[in-house]
């Protein structure tokens, strides 16, 4: 393998587009083509990044492109076999969550990630956002068990609505969006989760009648942490308390606010979804007369890097883990387990019961 990584995009919707940018940026990746089901997108595309070979079918273009890396960025359904394909032809992967459609295949691709030494990348983008990581430390601060509170509901029309529609050709939205916000549970807490349980309602005639467009998630962990994460997509959402981002313990509490102002375009901007702009941190603690001991801190992160920033950053985890050959099993563990409880959270409002984790 040359210096620099081959790398083939697949889909070069938005974030096909931002990973593609990103790639073109660095001088360790060539991009050798741009995959997707419409010539429209990657031919814009193409001529965005300077003129780029594309393909309409990903079987052609792995075999003719033969990449170091595979970046999939397609919709969910296609996930499992495109990154078992590029496994197997001996690429690294880099993959939008989710990394398969049930836990059984998301294990299989890890398994053969592991035997065959190959790196693989699952696209959580707020394990690289500076203030979600500052968000994660400050809930360590508040004791145990932890209350999390969080959810992203998204009012959408058009484009937007059509593109809702087809990820819940395969998945509902607290599916596709949960195993983020679990994913960042699962980092304050440190903790198995034991229980999941779900609710969820059918808002829209024009999705398949064994689908639901809102959900919401409760999950308990075996150190008594708690939490819920509500998502819902569709023309009829409403904007109010669309992003609240939010943890309590015994110590205090802290949060994701918006004094910035900075998520002004509405809960369908995806800028919007990745955006702090502060953090709250509550201190609990009482005087003797009953008081509250300390003033609360409020840190500033409207410097936060952009969506594309972000997706470039990414890519650097990528790298470092090819270049410096990084154990990842640890980010593909918790990826699986992510998606573990997200699925139990379908299968719970599916059947009307409460799903017990078994690890």
């Amino acid at each position: 393998m040359s210096d620099t990584l081959k790398v083939l995009v697949v889909g070069c919707g938005h974030m096909g587009i931002s990973h593609a940018r990103a790639y073109h940026k660095m001088k360790e990746f060539e991009i050798v083509g741009l995959v997707s089901r419409g010539p429209d997108s990657r031919n814009r595309l193409s001529e965005e990044l300077g003129g780029l070979p594309t393909f309409g079918d990903f079987d052609t273009a792995l075999t003719e492109s033969k990449p170091d890396v595979v970046s999939i960025n397609t919709y969910p359904e296609t996930h499992e076999e495109y990154a078992e394909k590029s496994l197997n032809s001996g690429a690294h992967v880099f993959i939008e969550k989710p990394l398969a459609l049930t836990v059984e295949g998301a294990q299989k691709l890890v398994d053969l990630a592991m035997s065959k030494n190959l790196k693989m990348v699952v696209g959580y983008i707020l394990r690289v956002h500076p203030a979600w990581t500052r968000f994660v430390e400050l809930s360590h601060t508040l004791g145990k068990p932890l209350v999390m509170r969080m959810n992203l509901n998204q009012q959408s029309d058009g484009d937007m609505w059509g593109t809702h529609k087809a990820l819940m050709n395969s998945m509902s939205p607290i599916v596709d969006c949960g195993v983020h916000y679990v994913d960042i549970m699962c980092m304050m807490t440190g903790a198995n989760p034991v229980r999941v349980s779900a609710i969820g309602a059918k808002l829209s005639d024009e999705i398949a009648d064994d689908m639901y467009n809102y959900g919401n998630l409760q999950v308990t962990f075996d150190d008594g942490s708690v939490g819920w994460y509500e998502a819902g997509w569709g023309p009829m959402m409403s904007e109010t308390a669309f992003f609240v981002k939010d943890v309590v313990g015994p110590k205090g509490s802290v949060s994701i606010v918006d004094e910035s102002g900075e998520r002004t375009e509405g809960s369908e901007d995806i800028e919007g979804h990745t955006k702090t702009g502060g953090i709250l941190l509550h201190h609990g603690e009482l005087t003797a007369d009953k008081k509250f001991a300390k003033k609360d801190e409020f840190f500033n992160t409207s410097d936060e890097p952009s969506h594309d920033e972000l997706c470039y950053l990414e890519q650097e985890f990528l790298l470092d883990a090819i270049q410096n050959d990084k154990d990842l099993s640890e980010h593909l563990n918790d990826a699986v387990n992510s998606l573990r409880i997200v699925l139990a959270a379908d299968e719970s409002f599916k059947t009307g019961k409460t799903v017990e984790i078994n690890k």
